[in-house]
């Protein structure tokens, strides 16, 4: 039982660390402006499916096609930005959704037209050949999954607290207005935000890719499981955003070994609900939350 346990630990963690880059650039982006950005899990599928591209039909590297891949999400992320939310600065929050939502729709439909409907798998970047911890079993990739969210998180964290750029941002989303007056400037800072939450986004779909597969409809469940961790760890706070993402993969792997995966899904979005009940702000929310 307990390497059971164990294994569905290990299988949370990895799923975890997937949602908690998409979770980690919604709140990021609602920080910056105020948006919350529900073309955040096409991000997850460009970066996928342009490295997959990339690397298969025009045979470069795999570190050359998820560097590229990347830096296509970014542009993707900035243009999404400049093109539609920024002329519509001042809109309601229902209309900004829509925006997003369409935006998620258009970028679909043109990753359907590019590649179809069939489904693809980067290779494992470093083999497949399986790593025993006791009973359980772990696949190099998922090391790279885990290791590497990580890695971004603390990334993330050294930006905004330690860099100008990061101290930019941080300033525009708590006053925008005040930013302005101080001499920075607050559309590029909007534009630096976009940019990383696509390179977040980009980056968990590139590492889960050699173990989950992807296709043009990928980021759909994804950016709905971001968004939930995000809500239950508190959008307001990014790293809350982070803890959230893990908690709800733990929960799904234990729920789906421990009880059935057929209600895997439905397990997560009930204690979302819970959570949204007796606690609106999230678990690591404050009831007025101070946007950091």
């Amino acid at each position: 039982m307990f390497d059971q346990i164990l294994q569905f630990l290990l299988t949370g963690v990895t799923v975890g660390a997937t949602y908690a880059l998409v979770a980690l650039g919604f709140a990021i982006i609602y920080n910056a402006s105020d948006v919350v950005n529900f073309a955040q899990g096409e991000f997850v599928m460009i970066g996928a499916m342009s490295a997959i591209a990339l690397s298969a039909s025009n045979g470069l590297p795999l570190w050359l096609a998820i560097i590229i891949s990347i830096l296509i999400t970014v542009g993707v992320g900035m243009a999404l930005q400049r093109f539609a939310i920024a002329p519509a600065r001042g809109a309601s929050v229902v209309t900004t959704i829509i925006i997003t939502i369409g935006a998620s729709i258009f970028l679909r439909g043109i990753a359907l037209l590019l590649w179809g409907k069939d489904i693809f798998a980067l290779p494992h970047f470093s083999g497949e050949t399986p790593i025993h911890i006791g009973e359980a079993t772990l696949l190099p990739q998922n090391i790279w999954v885990m290791g590497g969210g990580a890695l971004m998180v603390i990334g993330v964290h050294y930006f905004f607290n330690h860099t100008t750029q990061g101290k930019a941002v941080l300033a525009c989303s708590c006053n925008r207005t005040a930013a302005h007056l101080v001499g920075i400037n607050v559309s590029r800072m909007m534009l630096i935000a976009y940019g990383l939450s696509a390179m977040l986004g980009a980056s968990a779909g590139i590492l889960v890719a050699p173990i989950t597969f992807t296709s043009y409809e990928t980021g759909v469940m994804l950016g709905l499981k971001g968004f939930s961790a995000a809500i239950l760890g508190g959008m307001g706070n990014p790293m809350g955003a982070v803890a959230g993402g893990l908690l709800l993969g733990l929960i799904e792997s234990l729920a789906a070994g421990l009880i059935s995966s057929g209600y895997k899904d439905a397990i997560g979005f009930v204690i979302l609900l819970l959570v949204l009940f007796f606690r609106p702000s999230g678990l690591f929310g404050k009831a007025s939350a101070d946007r950091v």
